[in-house]
């Protein structure tokens, strides 16, 4: 089995962030992106007294996190599962809360390297995309099915990319002759497709549409719109979720998720904050912290990393009390 080699991004300021919830006997920790186990290795051997549960919905990476920590024993249990099930997995261990949540989105180093996957525009490769190789659609599937205007859609929301209907319609045109099966036919296909002035700036011209069709295949928009609040939800009094994520859409909605935690619901020109209108969480971080250049030139995918991370200071959002007399909103 392949040895883990890959430098997860931000590891120390990660384990900073989280140690503060994990310093009791028996707290738990949650890597709902377990990948190789990096930063989960990280938080066995500097937080001595913490339990680790990893979750991915990659058998292959469960399997090699898995052998990578057996050294540790019980302390680390392995589930497959898709993050947004982080509800489900706590209760099935029997846990009513847990102290510490982690997230490192995106596709993992692991993926990427691994040809069979499809994740990676830089060789011809089987077009799957699936992190859970076992289940659901493939990018081929999606290509050789999806209408034009729906791969617009998706080009342009997950891709950002501009020629997204021009793609989509060419996608369309040459799979009634040649259904796509490998990435060397999409790629030729966005070569010829994007004019070549775009192709000069923003990265290789398939970055964009490999990464839209990997989203869509995966439904991670959508699961991680489920998984932020679900984490919020589940972590007790002093825990903390963290969060790294690599794309602008990714980011803005756990921004938005945690703005919303944090809120503080009374009207803004309230001289005090009645009893029972603070927040349950607070911002730990101070917006969404970035890699330096030292940590962008030894491990390049920190360069689109922003982090960010709350902690519960009350035990559930109070509910909504009238305001003392003579106080309107």
């Amino acid at each position: 089995m392949m040895t883990p080699s890959h430098a997860p991004v931000l590891l120390d300021r990660v384990v900073a962030l989280l140690s503060p919830a994990l310093v009791a006997p028996g707290s738990v920790y949650v890597d709902c992106t377990l990948g190789l186990g990096g930063h989960s290795e990280a938080v066995l051997e500097r937080c001595p007294q913490a339990r680790v549960v990893g979750i991915d919905r990659d058998p292959t990476a469960l399997a090699m996190s898995s052998e990578r920590l057996a050294a540790h024993g019980d302390r680390f249990t392995a589930v497959h599962a898709v993050y947004d099930e982080l509800p489900e997995v706590v209760g099935t261990l029997g846990l009513d809360h847990v102290d510490a949540v982690f997230f490192d989105l995106g596709v993992s180093s692991m993926q990427l390297d691994v040809r069979d996957r499809g994740f990676a525009y830089s060789e011809d490769a089987p077009l799957d995309m699936r992190m859970d190789p076992t289940t659901g659609q493939t990018a081929a599937d999606l290509l050789n099915t999806a209408t034009a205007q729906e791969l617009t859609r998706i080009l342009r929301e997950y891709g950002e990319e501009k020629f997204a209907s021009k793609i989509a319609r060419e996608v369309v045109r040459r799979r009634e002759s040649t259904p796509f099966t490998t990435s060397a036919g999409l790629v030729e296909l966005l070569y010829e497709t994007i004019p070549a002035p775009a192709r000069r700036t923003g990265g290789h011209p398939a970055k964009r549409t490999f990464q839209a069709l990997r989203m869509a295949v995966n439904d991670e928009l959508a699961v991680l719109r489920r998984a932020i609040p679900a984490a919020i939800d589940v972590i007790g009094v002093g825990g903390r979720v963290v969060v790294e994520s690599y794309h602008s859409l990714e980011d803005r909605l756990v921004k938005r998720a945690f703005a919303d935690a944090t809120r503080l619901d009374v009207p803004h020109d309230l001289p005090f904050v009645p009893e029972g209108a603070e927040p349950a969480l607070r911002l730990v971080t101070r917006g969404a912290e970035r890699a330096d250049e030292t940590e962008i030139a030894e491990n390049p995918r920190a360069a689109s990393v922003r982090l960010r991370a709350v902690e519960r200071v009350l035990p559930t959002r109070p509910p909504s009390r009238s305001l003392p007399p003579g106080v309107t909103r």
